[in-house]
């Protein structure tokens, strides 16, 4: 009796194994014939006015904490840290835009023994520690030339992606750098992410009045992974490089 159990759960095992590797080989399809017949919605989505677009951020933001939706990861965050002790000289400061539950900033802040704070367009920012409710389209003075470092994965909520990057490199040190982190999850806009944009859109951008100094992959990819997850790094046009 116990032999045929076994071999029953091995013949249910062995089905369910090959309907993963299935669903596997469906999804890398869909992937790779998406772009060919549904064209990416890539471009800006056109608020009424921006108390719509406030309202809309506020709302997706309260629903990404009830569902504790953490977008960043501790090991892309401890891996961008070792490559800032490398890259700027003299790391005192760092922001990072459109933090939702700060968990860029706290481990920015461990990795680097620095103060790293966050802004957030929503209320909430005032829950969480090292947080301030900010729209990140607009600077404070203190921040001018005063900042070592920006981190942000949320470009893709900016209803007007040229004007929020320059007001960031504003804040940028001479010697600092921007990273703006980018995945296939960005090609397509919506109303609560405005910006719809491909890798090669973000390269352009920069490029347009700042230099894209390195393009770095994520330590989370693995070759198997459809979308993957990379860092584009920017800094003045006069940056002196080593």
């Amino acid at each position: 009796m116990k032999i045929k159990q076994s071999k029953g759960f091995l013949i249910f095992a062995k089905k369910n194994y090959m309907i993963k590797i299935f669903l596997l080989v469906l999804a890398y399809l869909k992937a790779l014939l998406k772009p060919i017949f549904i064209p990416n919605k890539t471009g800006l989505y056109k608020y009424r006015n921006y108390n719509e677009y406030k309202k809309i951020q506020i709302e997706g933001n309260i629903e990404g904490i009830k569902s504790n939706r953490i977008w960043v990861t501790e090991n892309n965050i401890k891996f961008l840290s070792n490559f800032l002790e490398k890259e700027v000289r003299n790391l005192k400061f760092g922001i990072c835009h459109g933090t939702r539950q700060e968990k860029e900033q706290e481990w920015f802040s461990k990795y680097l023994g620095i103060l790293c704070i966050g802004t957030e367009i929503s209320p909430t920012a005032t829950m969480f520690p090292n947080t301030i409710q900010w729209d990140f389209h607009n600077v404070k003075d203190e921040w001018v030339n005063n900042v070592d470092f920006i981190y942000s994965n949320s470009l893709d909520h900016s209803y007007n992606p040229e004007a929020c990057l320059d007001a960031w490199m504003k804040c940028i040190t001479e010697d600092g750098v921007l990273i703006l982190e980018w995945t296939p999850d960005y090609i397509e806009y919506n109303e609560l992410d405005p910006f719809g944009a491909t890798l090669k859109n973000y390269k352009k951008l920069i490029n347009k009045k700042y230099n894209l100094i390195k393009i770095l992959e994520s330590p989370d990819n693995r070759f198997w992974k459809l979308k993957k997850t990379y860092f584009l790094i920017a800094s003045h046009k006069n940056r002196k490089l080593d």
